[in-house]
């Protein structure tokens, strides 16, 4: 409990002056019991500068928010800027200073602050130059500590909250572009299929048409299953994953094109490792593969024969895929910036919808890995894919 006495009678009053009347001293004494009982009830610490004598005078709420006793804090100011966390230390000392030189009205910062026990708190840390010399340098400095733990971790807790829903939207929306871009396609196909029989002139050609749309209903099948696979809440994560020979899925997704590759006359040379096995996503990465191989094709060179090469290299990164072709190409110092970007097309292709680039790049990331693009206009194009090296079996 705080006490405090107001001075006896016999103690010399300046009469002429009213701050100095008992009934004065009365609500001063009031007025400085009410900061005092404020302070404390709510914990709130308080540190005063001397910069004449360098020392630093710590309230005991400020020393018992880290869990030291009144006389081991000591009053080198040095005595609590060591305990600011070293990663919020840089700022920690330039909010200050800014205050000091004029920038800011009042000294304000949140850092985290080492505990006696070797915890750390977040604390608020306000102050204000109360006094200055006639040069202008700070004199005195008061302020406070506030303990914002709770009100921080509760922070924080929000923000990965709020990650994790934007997480799971984004993979919804990717689902969604999977669904609506990979269907498409296997639609495509059938109704090119479809088209060619329905012109075909002898048995043999329908025969072998029916082939090519028993493969391509194979492909859509699996599409479907894996499609399911991701959407399955029971059993299986949206990014569940599975060993998968790179070598032998590959070869599957150019059989799935082969009626487009027989069309353009187009060369595709799969020189994967055929040992090569990743721990993948397979909708994803037939998602990855097949929206890169029908670019090649889509934006070959119309003065030459498409070539497409497959290749791969093992690095201390992981696995690095280079997908490259002979097509037209593309002005990267121009559209680089948004070569991935959704709904960013850059050819006038009626077919051209802005979401393949964007969806292969959302795939490979959600994995931890990365693609580049290097192009050159009327060259061509190669995608460098990089899987980490822990998705490498």
């Amino acid at each position: 409990m705080i006490s405090f006495r107001k001075p006896s009678k016999d103690t010399p009053i300046d009469k002429t002056q009213d701050i100095y009347s008992e009934e004065s001293l009365d609500q001063l004494l009031f007025d400085n019991f009410k900061w005092i009982f404020a302070l404390r009830a709510f914990n709130i610490g308080v540190w005063d500068y001397d910069a004449d004598k360098e020392r630093v005078t710590f309230s005991d709420e400020s020393k018992k928010l880290l869990g030291y006793e009144d006389d081991e804090l000591g009053n080198n100011p040095d005595a609590w800027n060591d305990l600011v966390h070293e990663d919020d230390r840089e700022k920690y000392f330039k909010d200050f200073q800014d205050h000091l030189n004029g920038k800011t009205p009042i000294y304000e910062n949140i850092s985290r602050v080492k505990c006696k026990d070797g915890s750390y708190k977040w604390v608020m840390d306000k102050g204000m130059v109360l006094e200055r010399t006639e040069d202008g340098k700070e004199k005195r400095i008061i302020g406070v500590h506030v303990d914002i733990t709770e009100a921080k971790e509760n922070e924080n807790a929000l923000e990965d909250s709020m990650n994790l829903i934007n997480n799971q939207n984004n993979k919804l929306k990717n689902f969604a572009f999977i669904v609506t871009h990979n269907l498409k396609e296997h639609a495509g196909n059938f109704e090119s299929l479809l088209d060619f029989y329905d012109q075909a002139e002898t048995l043999e050609e329908k025969e072998t048409l029916i082939e090519h749309i028993r493969t391509v209903s194979k492909s859509l099948s699996n599409t479907i299953g894996d499609l399911r696979e991701i959407v399955s809440v029971d059993s299986k994560k949206p990014d569940e994953t599975s060993p998968i020979n790179l070598f032998k899925q590959i070869n599957s997704i150019i059989r799935m094109l082969e009626l487009e590759i027989q069309e353009t006359k187009a060369i595709v040379k799969n020189n994967m490792n055929q040992k090569q096995v990743l721990q993948f996503n397979k909708a994803y990465l037939d998602s990855i593969i097949q929206n890169l191989l029908t670019n090649a094709l889509k934006y070959r060179h119309p003065e030459r024969l498409p070539v497409i090469i497959i290749d791969s290299l093992e690095t201390h990164e992981g696995l690095v895929v280079t997908i490259s072709d002979n097509g037209i190409g593309i002005d990267l110092e121009k559209y680089g910036s948004e070569f991935f970007g959704l709904y960013r097309t850059f050819h006038k292709n009626k077919n051209a919808e802005g979401i393949g680039l964007y969806l292969t790049k959302s795939q490979i990331e959600a994995f931890g890995g990365s693609i580049k693009v290097d192009s050159s206009v009327n060259v061509g194009t190669t995608f460098t894919l990089l899987f980490p090296k822990e998705l490498c079996l």
